[in-house]
């Protein structure tokens, strides 16, 4: 009998750059109905989708996965409906491709500006999320460029569903399946191959756990957009509304604690601790949250674990804290400082001043003032939905959007000038 074939992973990849000048010359018109298209899709085949998430999620119960895993790999009406709705966000956005601006006139007539292009062929390696098959690609598509989703072992039903339904839209209005092309093998030796093939794609984007963006990053030839964890911190201020605070903490952790933004250390001016962590343990222990206390911040709750220095680096992803009670608003900046990944922090403060030095002092990716973390998203903050987040900042810094999957070029208009 025959070996069989080893999967190409370099074929697959010359294919998808090969396809994506296709999608690189479509009109704003033509890109909106081929979403609009996948939306009605994913919608009609809702069932079918769920049928084939219920095999993932089985396979994952019995592989132990972490209630956290399973959150983020569960597909529902609802979270089907909000695919397809973000799918349709991302139609109403403006196309950034082929924009032009900043033009102006040099000495000698000619006049210099710039416009917006598409990146090329964008490899995503991402976990879990089945909706990132189908969010993903639709912000690709809308920004002129192909894409190659490689997602892990415990979405692989979820995920060729969702592509199949890419395909559909995309053979039906006669362009190549390959501007989507989804890696059907889950082998981590095809990650190690596929980052090693950057005449053929432009920009990795990871997006999962902290060791699969480090591998990326360490081994890949391929410039890499990456965010290794989300430490997110809440910091009440000596001036913060106890009941604001109270709510932004509880939403910002118990919400959808396995998101990135979800808030994993909580600080607290020691004016106001005495009168707001009797209430937010009271607020916490109705999610059953597992409380990491400092000494100063121990006696608030029951059962608190003593925290370590392990805690504060933490990302939980789960009903779990670390709480930290500061002397003073500068020891909570330099708390912040120390620990921050750079993804997102926020103040409670009725002081505009000191929210007003907050953002100035901290240089994470989004810095917020009496609001919720998990408004850090893209969808939340305008961008429609986001491919990913940047903690690197060099070409995108944060949540990114259409934009983000675009770069400039010069275009120069004269009128016969020579360079002398």
């Amino acid at each position: 009998m025959k070996d069989r074939q080893p999967f190409d992973i370099a074929r697959l990849a010359r294919q998808a750059s090969q396809a994506t000048p296709q999608v690189a010359q479509l009109s704003t018109e033509q890109k909106n109905t081929l979403l609009q298209a996948m939306a009605d899709n994913i919608r009609q085949q809702q069932k079918m989708l769920l049928n084939e998430n219920n095999k993932d999620i089985e396979a994952g119960r019995a592989k132990g996965l972490t209630d956290a895993m399973l959150d983020r790999l569960l597909l529902t009406e609802a979270r089907i409906e909000g695919i397809a709705s973000a799918i349709e966000d991302i139609i109403h956005l403006d196309d950034p491709v082929g924009r032009l601006g900043d033009f102006s006139e040099r000495p000698n007539g000619i006049k210099v500006g710039k416009m917006r292009i598409p990146l090329g062929v964008i490899a995503m390696i991402y976990e879990a999320r089945p909706n990132v098959t189908a969010e993903a690609a639709a912000l690709c598509l809308k920004s002129g460029n192909g894409v190659i989703l490689r997602g892990g072992s415990e979405a692989v039903y979820s995920n060729r569903a969702i592509a199949t339904l890419w395909h559909q839209v995309l053979a039906d209005t006669g362009l190549e399946t390959a501007i989507i092309t989804i890696v059907p093998n889950t082998d981590r030796s095809v990650i190690s191959e596929l980052l090693k093939l950057n005449e053929d794609i432009d920009l990795v984007i990871p997006r999962g756990g902290e060791a699969l963006i480090r591998y990326v990053t360490d081994n890949s030839r391929i410039p890499v957009i990456q965010h290794y964890k989300g430490v997110c911190h809440l910091y009440i201020d000596e001036a913060a509304d106890i009941e604001k605070a109270v709510a932004i903490l509880v939403n910002g952790k118990t919400q959808r604690p396995s998101a990135c933004n979800a808030i994993e250390t909580l600080v607290v001016h020691r004016e106001l601790a005495g009168s707001f962590l009797p209430k937010a343990a009271e607020a916490l222990a109705e999610f059953d949250v597992t409380i990491h206390a400092c000494p100063k911040s121990r006696e608030f709750f029951a059962d608190a674990q003593l925290a370590t220095d392990d805690d504060y680096h933490a990302e939980y992803l789960a009903q779990e804290i670390a709480v930290k009670v500061v002397d003073n608003y500068e020891a909570a900046i330099e708390h912040i400082q120390t620990y921050t990944s750079d993804h997102t922090e926020v103040i409670v403060t009725e002081d505009e001043l000191r929210g007003h030095d907050f953002i100035r002092r901290i240089n994470s990716s989004v810095v917020m003032v009496n609001a919720s973390s998990r408004f850090s998203d893209g969808g939340e903050l305008g961008l429609g939905s986001e491919i990913g987040i940047s903690t690197s900042k060099l070409h995108a810094f944060g949540p990114m959007g259409l934009e983000a999957l675009t770069t400039e070029k010069f275009v120069v208009l004269g009128d016969g000038q020579v360079r002398k």
